[in-house]
């Protein structure tokens, strides 16, 4: 009999497995079906970029450390909480959206700005708001983040892969940075007029106090996985360093990493690794980084992802500069472009879900989301491009 139970519900667990971490199971696939072309040997432990993976991982532990105890929730509610007009909450929650993705990276960013964002429009009234600010939420991550190496996972690889010094992956990506942002606001200005939403007080929320010798050690948790990140101390310390602080003072921003990220990565080492080592396919995608390596990457990131085309692009140019801006722009587009689009529709699917009421609101359909969600991304990943290009 409990075996039969058992045999019921693992189908549906499987789905929800499947369903949750998506692109660990593409990843696997991809690097699954290049072992078999290429057998595991040892050249296999040559694949992996250790330090991206420290590196990676200090963020994300140091980064939930700060949520759990607060501080970025009290950060992002803040902005929002004096503001009384559609226009301005909804610019307070992209703008901060944006922020946050320079610090904590775009997925975490919009881990705790996505909630927020329901609750203050929801309780606002502000239904129409929901679907236009959830996709600039997104837009706001994949592409505000761009600026700093740990913004985004194919940064902080590309960083490292190349040894991109600070003052030329800042310079590279200035422009790339500027017109997304400039337009990011512009979109939301416009999309909140035409929402018709009226001011509403949103209610005051109660603070919880902060823990500041706890934050004091987070911070300086943060200084060594930045210094960690621009190469100034050994990431093996700063790893070390914070499993030991964080073990002793809040297990839950360990349990609570992306583990399934890290995987994901380590998938994505080997399936770039062995596609490295079939030489068709090496000239391929050598001539088309070589004939327009912008291009190639930021619609290779179409198809793929683009943490993927990062990683696999990275074995087949010394144009880093190219690759790059390609891969960070390719962020914008179709809804498998970058993970952070699919963890904006999983959380705006589940809206309904939280607030009953609003599966009666036409305004947050999931038909109306993927229209404005295409439309936008489509827009914004053509304007790049050309921009780009004439730059």
């Amino acid at each position: 009999m409990r075996k039969s139970i058992r045999n019921l519900f693992l189908p549906s667990r499987m789905v929800w497995l499947i369903r949750r971490h998506a692109m660990l199971v593409v990843a696997a696939l991809f690097a699954l079906a290049t072992i078999i072309i290429v057998p595991p040997d040892s050249a296999y432990l040559g694949y992996f970029d250790w330090n991206t993976l420290g590196c990676l991982f200090s963020v994300l532990a140091v980064a939930n450390a700060f949520r759990f105890a607060g501080a970025f929730d009290r950060i992002a509610r803040a902005a929002i909480e004096r503001l009384s007009t559609p226009t301005s909450v909804a610019m307070a929650l992209v703008a901060t959206t944006g922020a946050l993705s320079m610090v904590a990276t775009n997925d975490l960013a919009l881990i705790i700005m996505l909630p927020i964002t329901l609750y203050a429009l929801f309780k606002a009234g502000w239904n129409a708001l929901i679907a236009p600010v959830f996709v600039l939420e997104g837009l706001a991550a994949n592409l505000c983040g761009m600026i700093v190496p740990f913004g985004n996972p194919q940064n902080l690889y590309l960083y490292s892969f190349y040894s991109i010094g600070v003052a030329d992956f800042v310079k590279t990506m200035a422009l790339p940075f500027l017109v997304p942002t400039v337009l990011i606001v512009a979109c939301t200005f416009v999309l909140a007029q035409k929402s018709g939403a009226r001011p509403a007080q949103i209610e005051p929320i109660v603070k919880e106090p902060l823990d500041r010798s706890r934050l004091a050690i987070y911070t300086l948790l943060l200084v060594f996985a930045l210094l960690a990140v621009l190469r100034m101390v050994p990431v093996a310390l700063v790893v070390a360093a914070i499993l030991v602080t964080l073990t002793a003072m809040d297990r839950r921003a360990l349990k609570a990493v992306d583990y399934s990220l890290l995987l994901t990565f380590v998938c994505f080492f080997v399936f770039a690794g062995n596609m490295a080592r079939m030489p068709h396919l090496g000239e391929l995608l050598g001539g088309l980084m070589g004939s327009d390596g912008l291009a190639a990457s930021a619609l290779l990131s179409q198809v793929i992802s683009n943490v993927p085309a990062a990683v696999l692009l990275s074995h087949f140019t010394e144009s880093w500069p190219s690759l790059l801006v390609g891969v960070n722009i390719g962020g914008a587009g179709t809804l498998i472009a970058s993970l952070a689009s699919l963890i904006v529709l999983r959380y705006f699917t589940e809206a309904r879900r939280i607030f009953p009421s609003l599966a009666k609101s036409p305004a947050v359909s999931t038909g109306r989301f993927m229209k404005l969600f295409s439309c936008l991304n489509f827009g914004f990943l053509v304007v790049l491009l050309a921009v780009c290009h004439l730059y």
